[in-house]
């Protein structure tokens, strides 16, 4: 499976979901793409409360706290 995350730098929740999705990564095929909200005015307005923020397909899947149990229960 392969979803955007959204971030931005300095956010500490972004970062332990990252971690989170590193370890899932380990034992089933999850990929990323890393879109920075500060760098699209668009997707900073859309996102700026909710990040880090797991979207496919132009769905949101994940946002906020996101933990191991709720990567796992994507893939």
């Amino acid at each position: 499976m392969h979803v955007q995350f959204y971030t931005k730098k300095g956010c500490h929740l972004c970062d332990e979901a990252e971690s989170m999705m590193k370890l899932v990564q380990e034992d089933f095929p999850l990929t990323w793409t890393t879109i920075d909200i500060e760098s699209d005015d668009e997707k900073h307005e859309q996102y700026m409360l909710m990040i880090p923020v797991i979207e496919k397909d132009g769905e949101v899947l994940l946002f906020g706290a996101i933990g191991y149990v709720d990567l796992l229960e994507l893939c």
